[in-house]
């Protein structure tokens, strides 16, 4: 019964992000070959410099803010508690990244959507850096939790597919 919790929290886990992926490439996307093409207006309204600075301000800093705030949220996991507990932490504290990097990727499209600027092309591939790169897989959840080999040997086998 504990292994199918094991395996729900993975899989929940697994469902968001590509879902948030699947959410957001498309769309940024379109607004990137909407700017590259430049044969297309929409006529949009211009808005004033202060809200480009206050979008890319706000993406670089949502960046940082999820890198420290999930490094925060493991350094509260200790080796005392059980396993579930332990992957529940890291469940909700990667959810809450990636609901920040999802949000980074809507400002980046809104901002190159109203500005064009390539500082937004660049805050997205780092979002998508992340996207990529913090991907719970099996062995980054047995790092980031320092578990033992039996433990990681139970999230190995809730990770692969029914």
């Amino acid at each position: 019964m504990e292994n199918q919790e094991f395996r729900r929290v993975y899989k929940n886990l697994d469902q968001l992000i590509l879902i948030l992926l699947i959410l957001v490439l498309p769309l940024f996307g379109m607004i990137y070959l909407y700017q590259s093409s430049g044969e297309i207006t929409w006529n949009l309204p211009e808005l004033p410099l202060f809200v480009g600075q206050l979008l890319y301000g706000s993406g670089i800093g949502l960046l940082f803010a999820q890198f420290l705030l999930f490094r925060k949220r493991m350094k509260v996991v200790s080796q005392d508690d059980e396993l579930l507990a332990k992957l529940k932490i890291y469940a909700n504290a990667t959810r809450e990244r990636y609901l920040m990097l999802f949000v980074i990727a809507l400002i980046c499209s809104v901002g190159l959507l109203f500005f064009g600027s390539a500082i937004y092309n660049v805050i997205f591939a780092v979002a998508l850096f992340f996207f990529s790169v913090a991907k719970p897989t099996p062995e980054r959840i047995k790092k980031l939790l320092k578990l033992n080999k039996e433990d990681a040997e139970i999230i190995r086998l809730a990770s692969r597919p029914d």
